[in-house]
């Protein structure tokens, strides 16, 4: 399928599950800014030892350089992509639209106190990472992971305050793409409430019918 598809949702909407769910399926390459970030600074390229001196310096990574780390990746892929965590607002769909024809836009809809209950009430294992979620997904031994026995933990950011901060900010920078892609006649709204599953057959379905 040659889908360029960007992926939309605030924080703890379940983009990055529903993202690798749908690539695996529909044979897409999966774009993750984070992952791409740690990649490049990984394999120590031109752009990751840019990127570094920011992350480093716990600055944000300017856009000129992560498009220019997407653009890399973009001319290696022969069929679709989804891109998830980028664009952030405007100016960066703006950048965006130099380098591809995003031909869908889905937009993860989820009710802001029920966003805060998933991340305040996640846990992860300090050892493998995995997460938890203290209602949805228990560990069967409390405080303890089940694949490796680490013990579990809140993040820092997963904190009330420092959520709804966060949806704050994503409203305000990142709700104004639902509208520029609205305007295109490109945009899906999908209903991300719900199990894992029946949220995925709803976004399975939409981009079936959009494209």
């Amino acid at each position: 399928m040659d889908a360029k598809i960007v992926l939309l949702g605030a924080p703890g909407s379940g983009k990055g599950t529903q993202a690798k769910r749908l690539c695996d399926e529909l044979g897409l390459t999966l774009i993750s800014t984070g992952d791409l970030l740690r990649e490049a600074v990984r394999n120590n390229t031109s752009l990751g030892v840019k990127a570094k001196g920011f992350m480093d310096a716990g600055k944000l990574v300017p856009d000129e350089l992560v498009i220019g780390l997407i653009q890399e990746k973009v001319k290696g892929i022969k069929d679709g992509f989804l891109l998830d965590g980028f664009p952030r607002n405007l100016e960066q769909a703006k950048m965006l639209d130099t380098i591809a024809d995003i031909n869908l836009a889905v937009n993860l809809d989820v009710n802001e106190d029920i966003i805060v209950d998933r991340i305040v009430k996640r846990r992860s294992c300090k050892q493998c990472n995995e997460v938890y979620h203290l209602e949805a997904k228990p560990p069967k031994a409390a405080g303890k992971c089940d694949k490796c026995g680490g013990e579990l933990y809140q993040r820092t950011d997963d904190s009330e305050a420092t959520v709804r901060e966060r949806l704050r900010v994503y409203k305000e920078r990142t709700l104004p793409l639902a509208k520029l892609y609205q305007d295109r006649g490109i945009l899906v709204n999908v209903d991300g409430q719900g199990e894992i599953d029946a949220v995925y057959k709803r976004i399975l379905d939409a981009v079936k019918r959009k494209l």
